[in-house]
Formats: C-alpha cells, sequence, structure tokens
C-alpha cells in the first residue's frame, strides 16, 4: 500500500490509498442444455481464479469444484443451495454466479453440477493444474 502526502501553503493534502490490484484471473463458463461451456481448461499451481457462471437454462443449476471425493460427498449429500465455500455457488434458471478459487498444487479437478440426475447426464469438467 502506497500512500502520498503533500504540504501546499500549511495545508496537508493525502491522495488516495493506492492498493495495487489482487492478481486474479477470470474464466467466464457458460450452462448451455445441461452442459459448462467450455468443459475444460487448464490454470496454474497458486493462481487465483474468479468464476463467473452464466446460466442460460430454463433451469437451475450449480457449479462445483473439487477431487473426486468432493464430487462423491455432493452427488450423495443434501445441500439445496451453495456459495459459502470457495468454488461452490448455485446458479438459477437465466442468471449468473460467481465463486473464486485458489489453486494449490499441480493435478487435475472437477467441476459438476449434483441437482438430480446432473452429474450422471454428464454434466462435468475438467480443470488441469499444471
Amino acid at each position: 500500500m502506497v500512500r502520498l502526502g503533500l504540504i501546499v501553503g500549511g495545508i496537508a493534502l493525502v491522495a488516495a490509498m493506492w492498493h495495487p490490484a489482487e492478481d486474479v484471473r477470470t474464466i467466464e463458463i457458460g450452462i448451455e442444455h445441461s452442459r459448462f461451456v467450455p468443459g475444460t481448461f487448464t490454470v496454474k499451481p497458486g493462481e487465483k481464479v474468479r468464476f463467473v457462471i452464466r446460466n442460460d437454462d430454463p433451469i437451475d443449476h450449480e457449479f462445483l469444484l473439487g477431487d473426486e471425493n468432493v464430487q462423491q460427498i455432493h452427488e450423495n449429500g443434501t445441500e439445496a443451495h451453495h456459495g459459502a465455500k470457495p468454488g461452490e455457488v448455485s446458479v438459477a434458471a437465466f442468471h449468473d454466479a460467481e465463486t473464486t478459487f485458489v489453486f494449490d498444487e499441480p493435478g487435475a479437478l472437477i467441476f459438476g453440477c449434483h441437482l438430480p440426475g446432473h452429474y450422471a447426464y454428464g454434466m462435468k469438467g475438467t480443470v488441469t493444474i499444471e
């Protein structure tokens, strides 16, 4: 943070606080016909990503990011709405939603929708971290 000050005629003028921009990448994901578009993408270890999910379907969906274990927990779970955890968000029909996630280490993660029947229908995608 940088704070600048200047004294002019005995009056102190202070410039607005300057905060360097946080390094966040934005990835937009569309939902069309119960499919994520794009269905795959690549990020770097340590990268912080803001996901903007646009649901163009006439039904609700969700975007849940995690490994296979996380996906199984959600497939068998009963949470009706998401949004409190990074990488998890519910997306109402014809609406947008956002979530942010930091990718810690190399590997792969899955994103999916676990509303009844959606994941089995193929509503999932892959994130490669390299």
